[in-house]
């Protein structure tokens, strides 16, 4: 199979998970396992990191009317006191993850190369986070910076593979008694500044080199991760607001324990 075909699914897949609470990372990881796409160094977590970022863009075009919105509230000094006050709870959340991101990087580094049964035993942290999620009490409380803030960590946490990005901030937020849609949009919205801010580190203290990874491919991957990524986030922002979650925690559970007995069944 070329680097490109190789790409392009990845890219989709990122796309059609990266919106759903049940990790894209980690379906990165058990995808290039299944493609038998071996990255060197530090090319693993840039390919998905790409891709990350083209899913970013899908979130954009989606909410571009909300973004412009609190764009333009935050120079609105006469009516836009909502808007920045949410762009500051955005700006919150960002704190621990790029605290993570910036300190331990090299740490990071480590859990995408190759951890495929790590990966597998994150989703069933996932699944078990969200069905604990499943019994909390109904949520319709507003988002505060406290909250904002736990959220943030949250999301950290989530930056390993498996560990579902979306799937934690929402799920943190049902606990937090913060309204389901409200937890899903401040979700989708705030993982876009942060993928941006990392992008702006790396050009401030240099880009990784790509080493030998096909720039055509990557260029083929990210466009398959917008384009999906558009008619999923529509799609999804719709579904996570209505399906249980307890559905989603058991999809993950199902795909942990089926490729870890795949995986040790092939290793024999």
């Amino acid at each position: 199979m070329s680097d490109i075909v190789q790409m392009i699914i990845l890219g989709v897949v990122q796309g059609l998970t990266e919106f759903l609470p049940v990790s894209s990372s980690g379906h990165l990881e058990l995808s290039k396992y299944f493609l038998g796409s071996h990255f060197e160094g530090g090319d693993n977590l840039m390919v998905t990191v790409i891709l990350h970022i083209a899913t970013a863009c899908s979130t954009c075009v989606v909410f571009r009317k909300e973004i412009a919105k609190l764009i333009a509230g935050l120079f609105d000094r006469s009516g836009g006191a909502e808007s920045r006050a949410y762009i500051y709870k955005i700006v919150i959340s960002m704190i621990p993850a790029a605290f993570v991101g910036f300190f331990f990087e090299d740490a990071i580094d480590v859990l995408f190369e190759g951890k495929y049964v790590f990966v597998a035993l994150m989703l069933l942290v996932t699944a078990a986070l969200l069905s604990a999620v499943h019994f909390a009490k109904k949520s319709d409380g507003p988002l505060s910076y406290t909250k904002a803030f736990i959220i943030g960590v949250a999301q950290a946490i989530a930056i390993t593979p498996g560990i579902s990005r979306s799937g934690s901030t929402i799920a943190t937020s049902l606990l937090l008694n913060v309204s389901r849609a409200e937890a899903a949009r401040f979700s989708f919205l705030m993982v876009v500044p942060l993928i941006f801010g990392k992008v702006a580190k790396d050009l401030l203290f240099g880009m990784p080199s790509l080493n030998g990874l096909n720039i055509t491919a990557l260029l083929a991957g990210s466009v398959a991760a917008f384009i999906s990524g558009i008619f999923a986030c529509k799609w999804m922002v719709s579904l996570v607001s209505k399906v249980r979650l307890l559905h989603f925690a058991v999809y993950c559970t199902i795909v942990s324990i089926s490729f870890l007995i795949y995986y040790y069944t092939h290793q024999a």
